[in-house]
C-alpha cells in the first residue's frame, strides 16, 4: 500500500530521473511504499511557446513564474489529502523535525520555483507549506525538492532495510551522530578506540552518547542551544 505520493511540479523534469531512479527512493517506489511523479509545468500552458513566465509588474530584473499554469497543474493533481509545498527562500528552514512531520501526509505537491520567484497569488491561494533548505541561492527549487523528498521518504515505515537504521542518525535526538570505525583496526598509526573492540555493549552505548555530545558541542553548538530553549 502506498504510504506517500509526491508530485513535483518543475520546469526541468529531466533533473529528477537520476535521483528518483536510484538507491533508497527507487527501492521504495518499486515496493509500492511511495509514488513519485515528476510533472512538467509546461504541459499546463496553452500557447505555442509554452510560456510559464512574464516580466514583473512594477519593473525590476528577471522574470516571474505565472499563475495560470501553476493553478491548473495543482488543481489537476490535487486530492482530498493534498498538501502543497513551495520550495522557496522565504520558507521555514528544513529540518529533521519537519521531515518527520511530513511523513504524516498522504499526498504532497511540491512546486519548484525558478527565475525571480513565483507570482504571490500562488502562495496566497495554493501553498500550505513553504520550505527553504538553507540561506543560499540555487538556480531553482529542483535540488531542494530532491533533498526534501529523500529526507521524508527514508523516514517512512519499511523504506530502510535491516542494514540501515534511523535510530542513531544525526539530528534524530538533536545531536550529531557519533564517530564510526571499521576495518582495519590500525591504519597509518591511527587506532580504533578500544571500547569499540571490548564487546561490552553498555560501555559502547555510553561512549557513543558521550561522543555525540562532544561532537555536537564542537561542530554544531547551536543544536544544543536550541534543545535547551
Amino acid at each position: 500500500m502506498t504510504l506517500l505520493r509526491i508530485d513535483v511540479i518543475t520546469l526541468f523534469p529531466q533533473m529528477f530521473y537520476g535521483p528518483f531512479g536510484e538507491s533508497i527512493l527507487k527501492r521504495a517506489a518499486d515496493r509500492g511504499i511511495i509514488e513519485l511523479n515528476v510533472v512538467d509545468l509546461r504541459d499546463y500552458t496553452h500557447d505555442r511557446y509554452r510560456t510559464v513566465d512574464e516580466r514583473p509588474f512594477g519593473g525590476g530584473a528577471g522574470m516571474v513564474m505565472k499563475c495560470e499554469p501553476l493553478f491548473e497543474a495543482v488543481e489537476a493533481l490535487r486530492t482530498p489529502d493534498t498538501k502543497v509545498v513551495a520550495l522557496c527562500p522565504t520558507g521555514k528552514t528544513f529540518s529533521q523535525q519537519t521531515a518527520k512531520a511530513l511523513t504524516a501526509e498522504k499526498h504532497l505537491i511540491m512546486i519548484c520555483g525558478h527565475y525571480e520567484g513565483i507570482d504571490e497569488r500562488v502562495h496566497e491561494a495554493l501553498v500550505d507549506i513553504e520550505i527553504s533548505i538553507g540561506d543560499y541561492v540555487l538556480t531553482n527549487g529542483n535540488l531542494a525538492a530532491m533533498v526534501v523528498t529523500d529526507a521524508v521518504c527514508r523516514l517512512l515505515p519499511d523504506v530502510l532495510d535491516g542494514n540501515e537504521t534511523l535510530e542513531d542518525e544525526s539530528f534524530n535526538e538533536g545531536l550529531l551522530e557519533y564517530p564510526h570505525y571499521t576495518r582495519p583496526r590500525v591504519f597509518q598509526g591511527m587506532e580504533v578506540p578500544e571500547v569499540l573492540l571490548s564487546g561490552n555493549h553498555a560501555e559502547i552505548d555510553k561512549w557513543r552518547q558521550q561522543q555525540a555530545v562532544i561532537r555536537t558541542k564542537q561542530r554544531r553548538p547551536d543544536l544544543l542551544a536550541d534543545a535547551e530553549k
